[in-house]
C-alpha cells in the first residue's frame, strides 16, 4: 500500500478539522450558509473583480477566525477543565476575534451590495402601480400567518424539524412589503436588516433550526411578492 505523503496527511488533517467545526459548531454552520448566500448574490449581480476579492477576503477571514476560536476553546477545555479566570479570558478573546471579523464582513457586504441592490429595487419599482391599501396589507399578513400554521401542522406528525418559523415569515414579509411600497432603497434595506437581526436572535436562542428560520423567511417573502404581482395584474 502506498503511504500518503506529508503534505497529503496535512491536507487530510486540515480537512478533518473543517468537517469537525462544521459538524459541531453552530456558528460555523451559520457562517458557511451566509458565505454561500453571499457568493450566489455576487454571481447574480455580476460583481467586479475588485468587489469579489473583498467578498472572498471577508468570507475567508470569517471562517478562519471561527476555526481558530474552535481550536482555542478545545485546547482550553483540555488544559483547564475547571472554571478559571484565565480560561475565560482566553475564550472571550478568541470569541472577540470572531466578532471583529463578522463586523468587517457585514460592513463589506453592505458597502459592496448597496449599489446593485439599489439598482435592482429601482428596476422593480419602475413600473407604475397602485400600492397596497391598509386592509390589503392586513389580509396579506393574515394569509401568511395562516399559511405558516397550516404548513407547521401538516408536517408536525412527521417529526420534521425544518418547519417554517412564523416570526421570520412575518418579519421578512414586512421587509419585502416595504420594498414593494416605498420609493427609497434605504428603508427597504433597513427592513431586511431588522428582519435579519430577528433571525440571528432566534437562532442564537436555539428556539429554531437554521433551516426552519430561513424557510420561514423565504415563505414570507415569496407569498408577499406573489401577492403583489397578482394584485397589480388584476388592477
Amino acid at each position: 500500500m502506498i503511504q500518503p505523503t506529508k503534505w497529503q496527511r496535512s491536507f487530510r488533517y486540515a480537512y478533518e478539522g473543517v468537517k469537525y467545526a462544521l459538524a459541531t459548531q453552530r456558528n460555523m454552520k451559520f457562517h458557511f450558509f451566509a458565505a454561500l448566500v453571499v457568493l450566489v448574490l455576487a454571481f447574480f449581480f455580476n460583481l467586479s473583480k475588485f468587489d469579489v476579492l473583498f467578498i472572498l477576503l471577508a468570507v475567508t477571514l470569517m471562517i478562519v477566525t471561527e476555526l481558530i476560536n474552535t481550536a482555542v476553546e478545545k485546547a482550553v477545555d483540555l488544559a483547564m477543565p475547571d472554571i478559571h479566570p484565565l480560561a475565560k479570558i482566553a475564550k472571550d478573546t478568541a470569541a472577540a476575534s470572531v466578532l471583529v471579523s463578522a463586523a468587517f464582513a457585514a460592513v463589506t457586504g453592505m458597502i459592496i451590495f448597496y449599489e446593485p441592490v439599489d439598482n435592482l429595487f429601482r428596476i422593480a419599482r419602475s413600473s407604475e402601480g397602485q400600492s397596497f391599501t391598509a386592509g390589503t396589507v392586513w389580509v396579506l399578513l393574515t394569509l401568511i400567518i395562516l399559511t405558516v400554521i397550516v404548513v407547521e401542522t401538516r408536517f408536525a406528525s412527521k417529526g420534521n424539524r425544518a418547519k417554517p418559523s412564523l416570526l421570520t415569515a412575518v418579519a421578512f414579509a414586512v421587509a419585502t412589503l416595504l420594498t414593494c411600497q416605498v420609493q427609497e432603497t434605504l428603508p427597504s434595506l433597513l427592513g431586511f436588516f431588522l428582519a435579519g437581526v430577528l433571525l440571528v436572535v432566534l437562532y442564537d436562542r436555539r428556539t429554531r433550526t437554521l433551516a426552519s428560520l430561513w424557510l420561514g423567511a423565504l415563505l414570507g417573502s415569496f407569498i408577499t411578492v406573489l401577492a403583489y404581482y397578482l394584485y397589480h395584474i388584476n388592477l
